[in-house]
């Protein structure tokens, strides 16, 4: 099972990390970007899209399935 919020990125298994950390910056509201307060939720999730994209990479799968 992969995570919805990395699904609705609509990236291919071979995009790159970058690619990927782009498309997670954009998916956030502004608002949620620009509070300091939220840095540990906003790293924490970036992490998790990185995550889930090396998983869907290994496993050769197409994220749009």
């Amino acid at each position: 099972m992969t995570d919805p919020a990395y699904q609705r990125l609509g990236l291919p298994s071979a995009a790159s990390p970058y690619a990927v950390l782009r498309a997670a910056v954009r998916a956030l509201h502004p608002d949620t970007r620009a509070v300091c307060g939220f840095r540990a939720a906003r790293k924490r999730f970036y992490r998790q899209m990185l995550c889930a994209h090396a998983t869907r990479q290994t496993a050769g799968d197409d994220p749009a399935r």
